[in-house]
């Protein structure tokens, strides 16, 4: 890699977007499985 390559990390607002979307999934997945113990339940 020479030094005037630019980095290979994301910019800052397209990390954050991605972590947002990570948590994001993780609120859903977590809602599934709370309702699929409701349904369960009855």
């Amino acid at each position: 890699m020479l030094w005037s390559d630019p980095d290979d990390e994301p910019p800052e607002e397209l990390r954050e977007t991605q972590a947002m979307l990570r948590r994001a999934g993780v609120l859903v997945a977590l809602a599934m499985f709370v309702v699929m113990l409701l349904l369960g339940l009855r």
